[in-house]
């Protein structure tokens, strides 16, 4: 089948009501990533030195040597950034993204993550890219990572996040059965569930944009002003949402060796003195937030078109165009995905299979449907589809002078036009289904046929919403 892998709908207009506890506006979601003793270095038998997110910007790896620049950077972010930031945000509920050997490294920083109550998620086994690494070692490294976490930190970690990751890394971590939330998503401002196999997924998505790593990253921040009135400005747009019924989630990633320093923590303090001077503001760890999201939405395994296979899809939506399986059939040969697993979504699919058909093609569609209130009505032999749709707008009790009527412009109509007059009567009662009949009756054929077409789709779509979200 031609599928295309990625969800490009989402929640779409409408997305849920998070519920976040005591009515909040918004949930505040703060990550310290600690990569300290972790990174790129030959001493962790790595190929080259670190060349990523550091003051050195532009730095390039050093193949076979150590970077006694680099390496430095990243201690000042053990031995003076981390305690920086811990005595800023000691009272706070924060995330820790945490590589497993850096952890391994720095037993008083996870001894004052601890205290601090603070949840330590896993960021992997070392701070490294995955982008071209062999599933096989990527799923062993990610096993090798949460037996150092859990022996390091005493439990075994209910968060990933790689960072540097690659097309298998959320699979693999869904398929341990381990993770109550994967993080590697940048995707929405709301947890969502992907179904993986047998494995449904809650994914709490990161943010690379309130995020400290811009400081050392070409078109960044330059200053701790420009960080603060970034992260002022998402709040202040989440919040106001909130205020309007779509509360939402605001993440904001810090590194110790980068918003540590002194020329840019005070930024980190002010936007912690503008949100907490917020009324309804939930401050929240990450797994604080899968949990209640994993509580008030549930994921529900449901109908997705885009994954069955032709005959059930045929024979679910062959239907949905009166009598034309074959429009289905030619649906299913597009390339559909998780964004036609919807009502409109898969009207669109559909609908393109029609209008891309012959006008004999269209036609043929249009001549299979009844008459309104007509004589296969009458003898009871609509489709399903069409006998409820006539008995929502009461043409299934008509008066005998209501049938007569309706039995005079089916027939002129007919006689003038060569197809049945086709309206989508669930958008409309009885005196205003007359009420078209009348003024489109005198049109003429390529008019009325466009018009057909129209009601055809609008059926459809109709059609659609009772099966599809």
């Amino acid at each position: 089948m031609n599928r295309y892998p990625r969800d490009m709908h989402g929640y779409g207009p409408n997305p849920p009501d998070p519920q976040w506890p005591g009515g909040a506006k918004i949930a505040v979601q703060i990550v310290v990533n600690y990569e300290e003793g972790g990174e790129n270095n030959v001493l962790h038998d790595d190929y080259a030195s670190e060349a990523f997110l550091s003051e050195i910007v532009g730095a390039a790896p050093w193949p076979g040597q150590r970077h006694w620049n680099m390496e430095s950077i990243y201690e000042y972010g053990a031995r003076a950034g981390f305690w920086r930031l811990h005595r800023l945000l000691k009272d706070i509920p924060v995330t820790v993204y945490g590589v497993a050997t850096a952890l391994a490294r720095s037993p008083s920083q996870v001894a004052a993550m601890q205290q601090a109550g603070w949840e330590i998620a896993s960021h992997g086994l070392k701070w490294i890219e995955y982008r071209n690494a062999d599933p096989k070692v990527e799923a062993a490294d990610m096993a090798h990572a949460i037996r150092l976490h859990t022996e390091v930190t005493g439990k075994p970690p209910r968060g990933w996040y790689t960072g540097r990751c690659s097309d298998n890394t959320v699979r693999l971590a869904a398929e341990t059965g381990q993770f109550a939330y994967v993080a590697d998503s940048y995707a929405d401002d709301l947890p969502y569930w992907v179904e993986i196999g047998g494995h449904d997924q809650l994914i709490v998505p990161y943010t690379l944009d309130a995020n400290d790593m811009r400081f050392a990253t070409a078109q960044g921040f330059n200053s701790g002003d420009q960080f603060l009135d970034y992260l002022k400005a998402s709040f202040t747009a989440l919040y106001r949402e909130g205020e309007e019924g779509q509360p939402k989630m605001m993440s904001i990633g810090l590194h110790c060796r980068l918003i540590g320093r002194p020329g840019r923590i005070e930024a980190l303090r002010a936007f912690l003195d503008f949100a907490r001077g917020h009324d309804d503001v939930w401050f929240a760890t990450r797994e604080q937030i899968a949990d209640h999201w994993a509580k008030v939405h549930p994921h529900q395994r449901r109908e997705r078109p885009s994954q069955m296979e032709q005959a059930e899809f045929v024979q679910r939506y062959g239907s949905i165009f009166e009598h034309s399986p074959w429009i289905a059939e030619g649906a299913h040969a597009l390339e559909l995905g998780p964004a036609h697993d919807t009502a409109l979504g898969l009207h669109n699919a559909l609908s393109r299979v029609f209008r891309a058909a012959s006008e004999q093609q269209r036609l043929g569609v249009l001549t299979a449907h009844p008459d309104l209130a007509g004589k296969l009505a009458q003898a009871k032999r609509l489709t399903a589809e069409s006998t409820s749709e006539q008995a929502a707008a009461g043409l299934d009790a008509l008066t005998d002078e209501e049938r007569e009527l309706f039995t005079g412009l089916n027939d002129r109509y007919v006689a003038k036009h060569g197809f049945p007059f086709i309206i989508a009567v669930r958008d409309h009662d009885k005196a205003s289904i007359l009420d078209a009949f009348r003024r489109r009756i005198d049109n003429d054929r390529d008019t009325e046929f466009a018009e057909a077409c129209r009601q055809v789709e609008r059926i459809a779509l109709h059609r659609l919403k009772a099966l599809l979200p």
